[in-house]
């Protein structure tokens, strides 16, 4: 098995071990998707049309307990109309509603994650989650996150929010370690979308919403069609455009406040903005299609997406920023020579008890400054707040072919995939440049690009026995898969090392330096992988499966991977399930080559600190080694409890990843160290005041819980469902490298997330109406307010502890027999918010801005459709 996961559920003979699974027990975690995609993608020869519910009686309906009852391991099932009945538009919020295991916060300002949110599953980074589409690997993002706030630093995970949430059937989360079957990255498991697939019909509607506040207005407009490709085939196509207002929740920051008072004019209220970014011109594309001969079934279906991204950044205080206004403190102000034809005059920003001075007394020194000298507080005297963001493209293709020879089951397929990120950002200097700034004062400091091609051959058949209740099933396939990584350089004033560069002026774009063309250029690597899938039904009651995976990277060398799982029915009601896995995680190669110049908040000032390969002459003067996989052993035992319309299963985990890749701690440059660096061809040294660089360097454990719940009624005289989803998860650090990341690292990585997260829902059907109610629960978190680094406030530290939390959705409906379809709801019905910030002052977020649950408050929505 690869990473297909859809097989043949009709053949006589050769049935595939995955659907068979779903047909006998969904015995084992590779098993599980051929729920997901047996439907979508793998059917049979000659039924190429067939209903994408036949499978699991399950699937598509919001009614049905969401969790396979006969999985031997655990799986949430979500109806495309379940997922999308909601306020939240974007993939990832939608999980989050859905998947008390998964979280993923707004993300006002963290450079490159403003663009692909990182997301978590069972307390894992996001490259530890696999994404697949209809049971194909899906490449991961060229966003790399450089502030992933302890938990995702470092981080190259997949873009779930290029697909429009019509075009799924249903979304499948496999919540268990897979990487025996699927390759690297799925550790903490496996979340697949499989795509509808019709041959007539359609759909469109208009969705609309706003929060309470006012903004953040949201305009999404959705179509589908289905078409007959021929007697015998399908072609489903679906298209989305989405426009999303950005929000503040802001306040104004102690030092704009006192660059106000002292008379600086054109200061921002507020100076800088905390809220979601802008999204303009979201266009999401999907195509799946179909045909059947009578040997053979041809599969094709891919997606197109792009957005544009504008959000805030940190704003540049004019009586203190280091590298542009003063590089003392604030004590003075920092003054350039532009031609060296006499010194400059040296200008006080304060009084000798560290008072302002008013504005009034430094402008008229400035303008008294000879013609040769240069200040930024001549042009702006207000200080400056960059914007940041960029445009993102992405496309997919899989093309397939698969059916019967003989006894086996055959499927070949080939995909390929690209993400594509160009930075922009705006509102702010190269101050290295002087008064030569580019028009607008906006650069393009480059992009990144990730690209992936895979080759797949399963074979598949079943094997009599007299020994076992069922014929043994078997399954076989060998993959290929190349990915690169692509670092576009900036533009020249976003790269630019200018003439007063040497007198302390920043160099560069700031807040993001564009990337130089000494470190752009494409990175690739290539792998080949073997595997093997047994699946055995010793008795009716017992069931046992495993699967062994070897793999072999031409950048490290091999590693075996292996899984066993088991399934005991007790009765008919009651069933006992476990599995133990090993697994791991290449190495990206953008992880092993990126270089990129940040702004970060430094605890008492803004600060620039280089992101840097483990390679660079700078990162390996700080210690920096060679990249190794990441490794992992993951054991779960369960039990299924079924009885009449009651379903409740209860799973507890622990997951052991050695040799975690995240990025260090900074590291500060020592004067002497920045000089001997640009002496020895390192020029983008010469502003640098700490760096950090990707390495393996601590050990985890994650235990946990999930409890799953379901009942079906005829209560309020129609079909009501209640059901009841929480998880309970625990990160403990075993081990760490002291001289890589902190302590103030190690309690974020254990304490930022909500340890227990769930939620009860009652979903009700009377002929056309429906009502959602949902009680959202989140336990107490932790946050590192702007990434201080010190966990006591006493120590300088910066820390929120933020209390436990219920948040209500709710959603009334009508579906008309003309087709037409009404939604109108409210996520957050009572606009529950953290409490205020008690460091808001220091860079005006009104509230934590890492809150599991948002800080925007309560938004109101309306869905209006018509089905064709």
């Amino acid at each position: 098995m690869n990473d297909s996961i859809g097989k043949c559920v009709h053949a006589p003979k050769a049935i595939s071990p995955l659907a068979s699974a779903v047909h006998v027990a969904l015995a084992t975690t590779l098993l599980f998707s051929s729920s997901v995609a047996t439907a979508q993608d793998s059917t049979p020869p000659g039924t190429a049309d067939a209903a994408t519910l036949e499978t699991v009686s399950v699937l598509g309906s919001r009614t049905k307990p969401r969790t396979v009852s006969s999985s031997a391991v655990p799986i949430d099932i979500i109806s495309g109309e379940e997922f999308r009945n909601q306020g939240a538009t974007d993939a990832l919020d939608q999980l989050r509603v859905l998947v008390p295991s998964f979280n993923v916060s707004t993300i006002p300002i963290d450079d490159a994650a403003s663009l692909v949110r990182p997301a978590n599953l069972r307390g894992l980074p996001p490259d530890n989650t696999l994404l697949l589409v209809n049971g194909k690997r899906f490449h991961r993002a060229a966003v790399i996150t450089f502030l992933g706030h302890g938990l995702s630093d470092g981080a190259q995970g997949p873009d779930l929010s290029v697909f429009p949430s019509l075009a799924l059937e249903q979304v499948d989360v496999l919540r268990d370690g897979a990487a025996a079957q699927y390759g690297s990255d799925a550790i903490a498991g496996v979340i697949n979308f499989g795509l509808k697939k019709l041959r007539e019909g359609g759909s469109a509607e208009v969705f609309t919403g706003k929060y309470y506040q006012g903004d953040g207005l949201t305009t999404q407009y959705s179509a589908q069609i289905g078409l007959p490709l021929t007697a015998r085939g399908f072609a489903t196509l679906t298209a989305e455009w989405r426009k999303a207002d950005d929000t503040s929740r802001s306040v104004q920051r102690d030092d704009a406040a006192a660059a106000s008072a002292a008379g600086y004019p054109g200061v921002g209220q507020p100076a800088q903005t905390w809220g979601s970014p802008q999204v303009n011109n979201d266009l999401k594309v999907v195509a799946n299609l179909g045909l059947s001969t009578d040997s053979v079934d041809l599969y094709l279906f891919g997606n197109y997406a792009k957005r544009k991204v504008d959000g805030g950044f940190y704003y540049r205080d004019p009586t203190a920023r280091s590298g542009v206004y003063s590089n003392d403190g604030g004590d003075t102000l920092l003054v350039g020579n532009l031609s060296g034809a006499g010194a400059c005059p040296g200008i006080a920003l304060r009084d000798g008890g560290g008072n302002l001075l008013p504005y009034s007394s430094v402008s008229a020194a400035v303008a008294a400054l000879p013609s040769n000298c240069f200040t930024f507080l001549s042009t702006l005297p207000g200080g400056f707040t960059p914007r940041f963001g960029g445009s993102l493209e992405d496309a997919s293709v899989v093309a397939g072919a698969k059916g019967l020879w003989g006894d086996w089951y055959w499927d070949v397929s080939g995909s390929w995939g690209r993400n594509d990120i160009d930075f922009v950002i705006y509102n702010t200097v190269n101050a290295s440049l002087g008064p030569a700034q580019p028009q607008g004062l906006s650069f393009r400091p480059g992009g990144n690009t990730q690209t992936e091609k895979n080759l797949n051959v399963d074979v598949s058949r079943d094997i009599a026995t007299t020994f076992t209740a069922q014929p043994l099933r078997l399954a076989l396939g060998a993959e290929w898969r190349e990915e690169s990584f692509t670092i576009s350089p900036g533009d020249g004033p976003s790269t630019a090392i200018g003439p007063l560069t040497e007198q302390g002026f920043a160099l560069g774009s700031n807040g993001f330096n564009g990337f130089s063309t000494r470190t752009a250029g494409t990175f690739d690597r290539r792998n080949w992988a073997a595997y093997a899938d047994l699946e055995a039904q010793l008795t009716e009651r017992l069931l046992l499966a495993g699967a062994l995976r070897y793999e072999d990277y031409d950048s490290f060398g091999s590693t075996t991977t292996g899984k066993f799982t088991a399934r005991f029915d007790v009765n008919e009601a009651f069933a006992l399930r476990g599995a133990y896995n090993t697994g791991f995680r290449a190495p990206t190669p953008g992880q092993a080559n990126i270089s990129q110049i940040s702004t970060v908040f430094g605890g008492t000032a803004l600060e620039d600190i280089a992101t840097l390969p483990p390679t660079n002459a700078i990162a390996q003067l700080k210690g920096a080694r060679p990249l190794t996989p990441e490794e992992s052993r993951n054991v779960s035992l369960g039990a299924v409890w079924t009885r009449g319309d009651w379903l409740v299963t209860l799973d507890g985990y622990q997951i052991k990843v050695k040799d975690r890749i995240a990025l260090s701690t900074s590291f500060v440059v020592t004067p002497e160290e920045r000089a001997a660096l640009v002496a020895g061809g390192n020029p983008e040294a010469a502003s640098i005041s700490q760096v950090t660089y990707f390495g393996n360097a601590f050990d985890t454990t994650t235990t946990g819980a999930d409890l799953v719940t379901s009942y079906k009624s005829n209560h309020f005289g129609g079909v009501t469902t209640y059901a009841v989803a929480a998880n309970w998860n625990r990160t403990e650090v075993d081990r760490y490298d002291t001289d890589f990341i902190d302590a103030a690292r190690v309690y974020k990585l254990e304490k930022s997330l909500p340890r227990t997260k769930g939620y009860f829902s009652i979903h009700h059907q009377r002929q056309v109406f429906h009502a959602n109610l949902r009680l959202n629960y989140y336990s107490s978190w932790y946050e590192d307010h702007l990434d201080s680094g010190v966990i006591s406030a006493a120590d300088g530290g910066l820390p929120i502890y933020g209390g436990s939390a219920m948040l209500v959705d709710a959603e009334v409906g009508w579906a008309l027999a003309s087709g037409m379809y009404i939604n109108l709801g409210a996520q957050n019905l009572f606009d529950r918010v953290p409490s205020k910030n008690p460091w808001s002052g220091v860079a005006g977020a009104e509230y934590p801005v890492h809150s599991p649950y948002g800080f925007n408050g309560g938004f109101y929505y309306a869905r209006v459709g018509w089905k064709f």
